[in-house]
């Protein structure tokens, strides 16, 4: 197996791990697309509980997607991390059943500060939300030697 290849299966493996125990997620409907190290892409439909009083996308279940994303992107290396700041810029209302596609792309990598970007764009290819996110990176694994370790 080539590193490239043990990499992508250890973000695997987290993201199945995380995923697993991550009702919040679920309840979003996320729907994992693409997993690499560094990067997530994710989609989900808005749904009639998911609006706001005037009838679009809360922006708070907008940003907990992207949260969802940029979690799942960040911690794919292995290590625990945690959100530790984030923004969001809002560009175009969702509605209900929009499908929205969320991409968390890492910018910056160092050793404790890891920096995102995330694209919310709809099934249209309208762009409905900006982000920027900054996680911190433990020293945990998230697969500790006594259960097969990192690689």
């Amino acid at each position: 197996m080539t590193d490239s290849e043990a990499e992508n299966a250890l973000a695997q493996r987290v993201v199945a791990r995380m995923r697993a125990g991550d009702s919040f997620s679920k309840w979003l409907g996320l729907e994992l697309v693409e997993l690499a190290p560094g990067r997530a892409v994710v989609r989900a439909v808005v749904r009639k509980d998911m609006l706001n009083a005037l009838g679009t996308c809360h922006g708070g279940v907008t940003f907990a997607m992207a949260d969802s994303a940029l979690g799942f992107a960040g911690n794919g290396r292995g290590k625990v991390a945690v959100s530790m700041e984030g923004n969001i810029s809002f560009t175009r209302p969702a509605r209900e059943h929009d499908v929205l596609t969320l991409t968390a792309q890492e910018i910056s990598a160092s050793n404790r500060l890891l920096v995102y970007s995330v694209s919310v764009v709809n099934q249209r290819g309208e762009v409905v939300a900006a982000c920027r996110g900054t996680l911190f990176r433990l020293e945990a694994d998230h697969f500790p030697a006594h259960e097969g370790g990192n690689p």
